[in-house]
């Protein structure tokens, strides 16, 4: 465990994960995009719309770190692989291509679905075009200047397409030889993407990363077992590929990760709490944020929170995104208060106070991860933005770091 809390990087105490339900004007030509009666460049505008109508919604609410909500976005993980020289779009690859101990895989194999969209790596992998410094620029445009420095970019981990198809299928083996190269080559790329935004005032990225849940999962554990992968090793490699995307970023750069147990239309995927892997991940990983789900039963207890570093900050997700029931005031200053002493047992170096300075509150995962969002409405989804503010200035006194 980290001795030294130097690189601290506090996040405002009441977050939003980056997902927002989508503005009705923009669901609808979305719906008119796939139903064939427009066409992306029509988007546009209603996008750009979009965006200042969630960045007034968050400034209005007193949510102070800024997303545009990923409403220019179909799915969370858009925006960077499609980018990329050396990946190539495969619209229908062969199911039995696909990882089928992963719970979203194993979902197509029993539907039947003989083939499913993704990527391949035929190429070396070279970042010639942004990922998301457009997206960058255009809420920059509707923040004041000294709001810049609060605004959050989302993107998806350098393991999103890696882990449907394994380490035997993921890249051409003429291309590179093992994992390794595959995402030395992506992280330097996404090194690329983050100098970019920091040069434009970005100092907050957050990585959305559903694939160190499975790894607290039984039945894709075991899966990957009787398939011939080494959980374990696996495991290994994906800190390794978020560690070489956040290496020798500037020190006032915040990275943050969400630990992500699927959001499908208010569906997740798996179970399973942190124990598995706390140690380990919590440890390893080179970012200066935790995000953590924590908002029912399937999230397991608080017991791993012990193996935070003292230089890490955790956002504790306790506020659910997959429904409209509005959480207790007082449930949340409890739990908070039960994450803040499960942090500081069994670690004398860590009084509760200063385990209670290392926690956030946010909601567990976005409202909308995907364009059709989850089963909230816009009102729901401020009310429960607003009882995340309320419940920060209540425990921490200010919403702020």
């Amino acid at each position: 465990m980290s001795k030294s809390p130097a690189k601290l990087h506090p996040p405002f105490r009441a977050e939003h994960v980056g997902s927002l339900i989508r503005p009705r004007p923009l669901f609808d030509k979305r719906c008119e995009l796939e139903e064939g009666k427009c066409t992306v460049e029509d988007l546009k505008e209603v996008e750009n719309d979009a965006v200042k109508h969630v960045v007034e919604l968050q400034r209005s609410l007193g949510i102070r770190s800024i997303t545009d909500g990923e409403v220019k976005k179909a799915s969370f993980y858009d925006g960077v692989f499609e980018k990329l020289d050396g990946m190539v779009f495969m619209p229908e690859r062969p199911i039995h291509e696909f990882k089928r101990y992963l719970p979203h895989i194993a979902l197509l194999y029993a539907a039947g679905k003989p083939s499913d969209a993704t990527f391949y790596c035929n190429g070396k992998i070279r970042r010639t075009k942004p990922f998301y410094v457009e997206e960058f620029k255009a809420i920059k445009r509707v923040v004041p200047p000294e709001e810049v420095k609060n605004i959050k970019i989302n993107m998806c981990p350098p393991s999103w397409w890696h882990h449907r198809h394994g380490s035997d299928l993921a890249y051409d083996r003429n291309v590179y030889s093992n994992d390794d190269e595959f995402f030395d080559d992506l992280g330097a790329a996404y090194r690329a993407e983050f100098a970019e935004l920091y040069e434009l005032g970005c100092r907050n990225i957050q990585l959305d990363d559903p694939t160190f849940a499975f790894f607290c999962y039984e039945p894709t554990l075991s899966g990957m077992r009787e398939a011939g992968v080494d959980p374990e090793k696996l495991l290994d490699t994906y800190i390794r590929s978020i560690n070489v995307c956040t290496k020798d970023r500037p020190t006032d750069l915040r990275i943050g990760l969400h630990m992500c147990r699927g959001n499908y239309k208010g569906l997740h995927f798996c179970e399973g709490g942190y124990d598995a892997i706390a140690e380990k991940v919590f440890t390893g990983l080179d970012v200066d944020t935790l995000y953590l789900e924590f908002d029912d039963e399937r999230s397991g207890s608080f017991d791993p929170l012990k193996f935070v570093p003292l230089n890490k900050m955790v956002v504790l997700g306790l506020v659910t995104s997959k429904n409209p029931k509005l959480e207790n005031i007082e449930d949340l200053k409890r739990r908070v208060d039960e994450a803040a002493t499960a942090m500081s047992s069994g670690d004398s170096i860590r009084s509760k106070e200063v385990a209670l300075n290392q926690l956030c509150l946010s909601p567990q995962c976005g409202f909308a991860s995907v364009w059709q969002g989850n089963p909230v409405t816009e009102e729901d989804e401020k009310k429960k933005l607003a009882l995340i503010v309320e419940t920060a200035k209540q425990i921490w006194g200010s919403d702020s770091d």
